[in-house]
């Protein structure tokens, strides 16, 4: 039956406060790649998985598609559904469509509330970059 080796790492000193006791110029390793004051990040941990448009203050990774451009395509052509059809929801675009946006008042307030909210997500469940 074979082994498993785990390694524990511990650090070799006392635990340094860097606000009162800061790490000399000396020790810091590739302070120029790594700004983070505690240095690069350990073996073993992963970074977080890179996404073309970041995160919001959530964590949630953002959608390519804007929230600007949905709220003022619902507006302007809200009565046929174009800022729904732009975030892929296409069912509740083609109910816009086939009330005219709610005789109007549909697309209004969706409009304002796409430009206003900041949870608003497209058909991918993707939140709308700001």
């Amino acid at each position: 039956m074979m082994g498993c080796l785990i390694k524990t790492v511990r650090p070799t000193g006392p635990a340094r406060d860097p606000a009162r006791h800061p790490v000399p110029e000396s020790e810091h390793f590739m302070s120029d790649q790594y700004p983070h004051p505690y240095g690069p990040p350990q073996p073993g941990s992963l970074p977080p998985a890179p996404t073309p448009y970041g995160y919001d203050p959530y964590g949630r990774p953002y959608s390519e598609k804007s929230k600007i451009v949905a709220g003022v395509l619902q507006l302007f052509l809200g009565t046929f559904g174009i800022g729904r059809f732009y975030t892929g929801h296409v069912g509740m675009a083609l109910a816009q469509l086939f009330t005219c946006g709610g005789l109007g008042i549909w697309a209004l307030i969706d409009g304002i509330v796409f430009l206003v909210s900041n949870n608003k997500t497209d058909a991918q469940g993707l939140v709308l970059r700001g």
